[in-house]
This record gives C-alpha cells, sequence and structure tokens, in this order.
C-alpha cells in the first residue's frame, strides 16, 4: 500500500516532512509547521489517514476535509497532499517508503502533545519505538509547552522552531469558536474561511 496523492511536489526530495492530522479544519498552525519545516526540507507532505487512530470521523466528512487541505496548501509548491489507509506514525512511515525513494529521509513533523504521546505509548515490546525511529525522525513544535525527549532519542527526536508562536491555535479551538458564536476566522488560512463556515456551521 501507497499514498494515494492529490497533489504532489514536482521536486526530488531527499529530505520529506511528513504532517500527518484529523485537519478538522486544517488551521494556520498546521502551515506554520509546514512552513517551518521547508527551511530544512524539500517537500512536506499533509497527510490524512482514511483510518484515524485515536478517533472517529465525526461531523465534517474525510472527503470535505481533503478539500478544505487542499485549499489551504495550494499557494506553496513545495506541499503535497495525500491520504493513506493506516493513520500511526509507523503505518505512514511505510507507505511513505513505498511512494517515495529508499533513501529519502523521512521526518514527521508534530506538537508537543504528539510527540508525548508517541515516546511514552506502550508499544508492548520495548524494542519498537527504537526500530521506529531508525526509520524515521521527529520535528517537535512547542504546544503547550517544551517537549524534551529521553537522552537516547535527542539525536532523532529535534525541536522545530516556528516563526509565531502557535500554542493558542487547534482545530478544537476553532470548532468551539464556531459554535458559541465567537469570531473563529483569524484561526484558519483565509482561503479556506468562506467554506469552513458552511461546514461547521
Amino acid at each position: 500500500m501507497s499514498i494515494e496523492f492529490l497533489r504532489r511536489s514536482s521536486g526530488p526530495s531527499a529530505k520529506l516532512g511528513i504532517l500527518p492530522g484529523a485537519f478538522n479544519p486544517p488551521t494556520r498552525a498546521h502551515l506554520e509547521l509546514g512552513t517551518a519545516a521547508l527551511k530544512e526540507m524539500d517537500e512536506v507532505l499533509f497527510v490524512l489517514p482514511r483510518t484515524l487512530p485515536h478517533k472517529q470521523y465525526d461531523g465534517v466528512s474525510f472527503d470535505d476535509r481533503l478539500d478544505l487541505l487542499l485549499a489551504a496548501t495550494a499557494l506553496e509548491p513545495r506541499f503535497s497532499v495525500g491520504t493513506c489507509e493506516g493513520g500511526l506514525f509507523v503505518e505512514i512511515a511505510r507507505e511513505c517508503r513505498e511512494a517515495y525513494r529508499s533513501n529519502t529521509d523521512l521526518v514527521f513533523l508534530c506538537g508537543r502533545d504528539a510527540a508525548e504521546r508517541i515516546v511514552n505509548w506502550d508499544y508492548g515490546d520495548p524494542s519498537v519505538l527504537p526500530r521506529m525511529l531508525a526509520d524515521f525522525s521527529m520535528r517537535v513544535a512547542d504546544r503547550g509547552g517544551t517537549y524534551t525527549p529521553p537522552q537516547e532519542f535527542q539525536h532523532r527526536i529535534c525541536a522545530l522552531e516556528l516563526s509565531v508562536p502557535c500554542d493558542h491555535i487547534s482545530a478544537t479551538e476553532v470548532r468551539d469558536r464556531i459554535q458559541k458564536g465567537e469570531a473563529w476566522e483569524f484561526l484558519v488560512p483565509d482561503r479556506i474561511v468562506d467554506r469552513a463556515r458552511q461546514l461547521y456551521k
């Protein structure tokens, strides 16, 4: 199984940033993570999994989220958009290996909360996490605090420095504000405001 691309960067990718998410909806924080990663990577792939590991597709549909993601990322030619079957990092990495060259450096992008879940998860086998981090590395942005990885993984889990702080931006915050009738438009890319208003009203 390989990534299904809806848009793919045309250039070669020796170093690929991978940003998976539920994108319910895409936010300015998602774009900021991708933009920050482009300072050291050739391409950033935004991935919407068909199966989410810790949640279900409620409310806005998979296809509508995909349309929003395509619109939100349309202005940056090095942003790619794709879908995959599994939602776990190890599953996404496996599908990326099918789509990219075997020597492409895979780097997952995430916030502190996601990094903590991945590193602290009980995989039932202590060798799983080291094997995962041998296949891909991680760049972690501040989110409600700074993440400090265990010493043995500090060469594979590094900080992702953002140009602007995004702690206050989340898809949950967007949905909550819409429900309460509060301003939310400033939290999402301008290109998707009208469509998001229709979908989340």
